[in-house]
C-alpha cells in the first residue's frame, strides 16, 4: 500500500479560482431570493438538525456537520454558485405545498410526498433508508396526526425513491396485500439493472459523486446538488403490485384522481409523473428540479435521452400548462403560481433540447465530445436560470453523454482505438517528457499560473508510472483540489476532492461490500437472481469446466437448468435435464438466504432445507469459479492487485 504524504492537508484557494469566484458574483443573479422564500414556504416542523439513528445507535443521516453553510458568503474554497445552492438544501422537516399535500424535505436526498385522502395517507417515494422513512413517517403523524397508509408509489426506479418502503409499510400490512404498491411498467427490471448487477463498481464510484468519505466543510464536500448526501441507513427492494403503462392511466386511490404521465428514459429508465386535479398540483419526479440534472452520472447508468427527456417535459406542459397551481418534484423544493410553474417547464424543456440539439449539430461537423464540451454555451435566458445551473449535471459533461449515446465511446481518430493502459502509457509518457523531474517542474510552473486541467493530466501519467512518487501525488492532490474549488457542480467538486485525499491518505478504510437484504433478493425473480450469480462467475478459472445442475423450487413450481460451458454460466427455465451432474430441491426463499449470506449451500443440504440427488460436489465446484467482489478498487492510481 502506498505510503501517505505526511502532513498534508487541505490548501487554500489560489489567486486563479478566486478571480473565478469573482466573476461568477458578478455575472449571475445573487440578488434573486425567490428559491429561498419557496423553499422555507409551508413549514410545518422538523427533527432537530435532521439527525437519525437506526437501532444500533449509529447515525444514518445528520445534518449537524452543515454548520458551516450558516455564513451566507461564500469562503474561497468553495464557488458562490455552488454555495448557494448548498445553503438552499439545507432546509428541513414537513412542508405543507398546498392544504392536503405535504413534503418531507431534508432527511434524505430525495423528497418523500404525502397525499392526504378521504380515509388515508399515500405515499410517494419512501426515500433511500428504512430508518430515514419511518422518522419521515413519525415527523408527518406528529404534524398532521395519525392516519393509515393506503398506498405506496415509486416514481423511478432510484434507489433513494424506494429504499425505505419498509419504513412505511410494516409487515403485517405487507402480509395482507391490501396496500396497493405503484410504479412505472419495466420498474422492476431496471432497478435490477441499475442497482444490482453493476451494484460494486456503482457504489464505488459514487463515492467520487457523492463525497461520503470527505470531510465536512468548506474545503471538503458542502453539497451534492440534489440534496446533501445518501442517507446511510438499511435498504430494502419492494415488489411493485400495480403497474402504470401508458400516458393518460388514472387511478382513483382513497378518494384521490392521479393522471400519470410516462417518462421512460429520461432520468430513470422507467419514470413517471402525476397530476392531481383535486389539489391542483403537479409532480414531475425528478425531472424537473433545481439543477441541470445527469444526463450519465459518474457513478455510471445508462445513457440518458435528452431528446425524450426535453419532449416529456413539453407534453406535462401540454397536459397541465396552466392548470397546476404548485408543482413539487421528489428532490429540492416546490414552485407555485401557473405562470412560474410554466415557465419553469418550459424552461427546462429547453435546456434538454438545446444542449441534445446543439451538440449533435457540432457532432455533424465533426467535432468531438471534449471539443464540443469546449465550444458549447447556454444561451442567456437558460444560462441566468437557477434551476438550469449544472449543480449535480452540467453542460461540460452531459454533452459527452449525448455524444457517447449516439455514437459509443470511439471519437473515429484512430489513435484512440486501441491506446496503451494508464499504467504503460504512463511509463512511456514519462519517458518521452525527459523523466519525473522535468515533468514536476514544468507542471509547478503551469500549476502556478493556474493550468490546473493540464497539470491534472500530466503529473497523473507520472502517478501511473511511478505511484510511490510523493512528489507526484502531492501535486496532483494540489491540482486536482483548486479545480474542485473552482468547481460550480457538486459531483465535480466531490470528485476531484476525494481524488486529492485518496491520493494523500491512501483508500479510505471500508467494511467489505454487505450481504444484499433477504427483502430486496425476495422481490427478484428467480431469472434476475441467476443473471446476478452469472456476472461472479471467474471465466479464467472456469476454462475447460463443464457443470450442468436442475433445480426445483417448491413454493415458486419453478424449475431451472443451470448450465456452465464455454466460461459462461446460462440458465433454461420451465426444464429439466435428463443428464444434470446434479438435482437441487428446495424453497426459493431457501436460495434467497444463501445469496443473502444467511446460510451457505453445504448448510442448508446439511440442515435438509435443500434435498439433492447426483453429485452434490459439483456445486461445490461451481461455487469455487464464484468472485467476491471488493468494495474498494484504485481510481486515481494503479491498480495494487491483478484482476483475471
Amino acid at each position: 500500500m502506498t505510503e501517505t504524504i505526511a502532513g498534508e492537508a487541505a490548501k487554500d484557494a489560489s489567486p486563479s479560482v478566486v478571480a473565478q469566484h469573482a466573476a461568477m458574483l458578478d455575472a449571475l443573479p445573487f440578488s434573486d431570493t425567490a428559491d429561498f422564500d419557496d423553499a422555507a414556504r409551508g413549514f410545518l416542523g422538523t427533527i432537530e438538525n435532521a439527525h437519525i439513528t437506526n437501532a444500533q445507535g449509529r447515525v444514518v443521516w445528520s445534518l449537524t456537520p452543515y454548520g458551516f453553510l450558516s455564513s451566507e458568503g461564500a469562503p474561497a474554497t468553495v464557488n458562490p454558485s455552488l454555495w448557494r445552492q448548498s445553503r438552499l438544501n439545507m432546509h428541513h422537516g414537513l412542508f405543507e405545498v398546498v392544504s392536503g399535500v405535504y413534503q418531507v424535505r431534508g432527511l434524505d436526498i430525495a423528497n418523500m410526498t404525502l397525499v392526504e385522502g378521504d380515509s388515508g395517507v399515500i405515499v410517494v417515494d419512501t426515500l433511500t433508508s428504512i430508518e430515514g422513512a419511518r422518522a419521515a413517517m413519525e415527523l408527518y403523524f406528529k404534524h398532521r396526526g395519525k392516519r393509515p397508509v393506503v398506498a405506496v408509489i415509486f416514481t423511478h426506479t432510484h434507489t433513494d425513491h424506494w429504499g425505505g418502503a419498509r419504513g412505511v409499510l410494516d409487515d403485517e400490512t405487507l402480509a395482507n396485500g391490501e396496500v396497493p404498491i405503484i410504479a412505472p411498467d419495466m420498474f422492476m427490471e431496471h432497478a435490477v439493472s441499475e442497482n444490482i448487477i453493476a451494484g460494486p463498481a456503482m457504489l464505488r464510484r459514487a463515492q467520487y459523486q457523492f463525497g461520503p468519505f470527505l470531510a465536512k466543510g468548506a474545503r471538503g464536500q458542502v453539497d451534492c446538488g440534489l440534496g446533501k448526501s445518501m442517507a446511510a441507513g438499511s435498504v430494502a427492494l419492494l415488489r411493485p403490485t400495480d403497474l402504470i403503462i401508458a400516458t393518460g392511466d388514472k387511478r382513483v386511490i382513497d378518494g384521490v384522481e392521479f393522471e400519470f404521465q410516462m417518462a421512460p428514459n429520461s432520468e430513470a429508465p422507467a419514470e413517471m409523473h402525476f397530476y392531481l386535479p383535486r389539489y391542483k398540483l403537479l409532480n414531475l419526479a425528478e425531472n424537473c428540479t433545481h439543477n441541470f440534472h445527469n444526463l450519465l452520472p459518474f457513478r455510471g447508468a445508462d445513457v440518458r435521452d435528452a431528446l425524450a427527456w426535453s419532449k416529456y417535459l413539453g407534453e406535462a406542459l401540454k397536459m397541465w400548462g396552466g392548470k397546476a397551481a404548485a408543482m413539487c418534484g421528489q428532490h429540492h423544493w416546490p414552485v407555485w403560481g401557473r405562470e412560474r410553474i410554466d415557465t419553469m417547464i418550459r424552461q427546462q424543456r429547453d435546456l434538454y433540447k438545446f444542449a441534445h440539439d446543439q451538440t449533435i449539430r457540432l457532432m455533424n461537423h465533426g467535432l468531438t465530445a471534449s471539443e464540443i464540451a469546449e465550444t458549447i454555451r447556454l444561451p442567456k435566458s437558460l444560462e441566468g436560470a437557477w434551476h438550469g445551473r449544472g449543480y449535480y449535471g452540467h453542460i461540460r459533461h452531459n454533452v459527452k453523454a449525448i455524444y457517447q449515446k449516439y455514437l459509443g465511446w470511439y471519437d473515429a481518430n484512430p489513435v484512440n482505438l486501441d491506446p496503451l493502459p494508464p499504467v504503460e502509457s504512463g511509463r512511456k509518457y514519462v519517458e518521452y517528457m525527459g523523466g519525473a523531474d522535468a515533468i514536476l517542474k514544468r507542471a509547478r510552473k503551469d500549476f502556478a499560473s493556474g493550468e490546473f486541467r493540464f497539470v491534472a493530466q500530466a503529473v497523473s501519467h507520472l502517478v501511473f508510472a511511478e505511484p510511490d512518487n510523493q512528489a507526484a501525488r502531492a501535486l496532483l492532490a494540489d491540482t486536482f483540489e483548486q479545480l474542485g474549488y473552482a468547481a460550480e457542480s457538486a459531483t465535480w467538486r466531490n470528485s476531484y476532492l476525494f481524488g486529492a485525499q485518496e491520493l494523500r491518505q491512501g483508500m479510505p478504510k471500508a467494511p467489505a461490500r454487505p450481504a444484499m437484504p433477504r427483502e430486496t433478493l425476495a422481490a427478484l425473480r428467480t431469472e434476475q437472481l441467476w443473471d446476478v450469480f452469472g456476472i461472479r462467475l471467474n471465466g479464467p478459472k472456469a476454462e475447460g469446466k463443464r457443470i450442468v445442475l436442475s433445480w426445483k423450487f417448491t413454493d415458486t413450481n419453478e424449475a431451472f437448468i443451470l448450465n456452465l460451458e464455454n466460461c459462461a454460466l446460462t440458465y433454461v427455465a420451465d426444464a429439466q435435464a435428463e443428464d444434470a451432474d446434479a438435482g437441487f430441491t428446495l424453497a426459493r426463499s431457501t436460495l434467497d438466504e444463501v445469496f443473502a449470506k444467511l446460510t451457505t449451500f453445504p448448510e442448508a443440504i446439511a440442515s435438509g432445507k435443500i434435498s439433492v440427488s447426483g453429485d452434490a460436489t459439483r456445486l461445490t465446484g461451481l461455487m469455487t469459479l464464484m468472485d467476491e467482489f471488493p468494495r474498494m478498487f484504485e481510481i486515481v492510481e494503479p491498480k495494487r492487485t491483478a484482476v483475471s
